[in-house]
């Protein structure tokens, strides 16, 4: 049985775990929501003395708030890499996605597709496309397996191309509508 001020008391203590957790999930700029988001969930609650262990109720709401979350964004990202051909296309020196950042525009929300990776991700990322590290010299730099290493590496891939056509296709739109408010005031003229 618990009382209010007990799950005050342990969403406090499970505040750090929790963002950790939040952001394995979600990119780091939602973190802090989902997290205030957990807090009035567990002050809604009802029947706070049927929870009997709130560290897992806590962080079990949280994981939850933060896939719904992406559920509503409607992102849709694979972890791992089913088909190698495809990973090596993704990869490859001639991506369509690094011909794409020429210019500092472009680079600027790339390096912000970047910042967005999950920690271990972006390191991974990075130590291959930015210094060329092979995927043995990361796996010993970050001390996890090369399979992780492949794996960090086509998620960060995947997300960033995910981010940048996402940009493009916002831009896209903007344009859309920037025309047809032009076309309108030629017509009224």
């Amino acid at each position: 049985m618990i009382k209010e001020s007990t799950l005050h008391i342990s969403f406090m203590a499970v505040r750090q775990t929790m963002r950790r957790v939040i952001s394995r999930i979600v990119p780091p700029r939602e973190v802090e929501d989902i997290v205030q988001e957990t807090y009035v969930r567990i002050c809604q609650v009802e029947n706070k003395e049927a929870i009997k262990q709130p560290r897992s109720f806590l962080l079990k709401t949280a994981k939850n708030l933060a896939i719904d979350h992406l559920k509503r964004a409607d992102i849709r990202l694979v972890d791992t890499v089913d088909n190698m051909a495809e990973f090596e296309h993704l990869v490859s020196a001639d991506d369509a996605i690094y011909q794409q950042v020429a210019t500092d525009k472009e680079f600027a929300q790339f390096c912000e597709a970047i910042r967005q990776l999950p920690i271990q991700c972006r390191k991974a990322f990075v130590l291959k496309k930015v210094y060329g590290y092979s995927q043995k010299e990361i796996a010993k730099k970050l001390a996890i397996s090369e399979s992780t290493v492949e794996k960090h590496i086509g998620l960060g891939v995947k997300r960033c191309t995910y981010f940048m056509m996402q940009l493009t296709k916002e831009e896209r739109t903007e344009t859309m509508k920037n025309s047809k408010k032009t076309h309108q005031v030629r017509r009224d003229l």
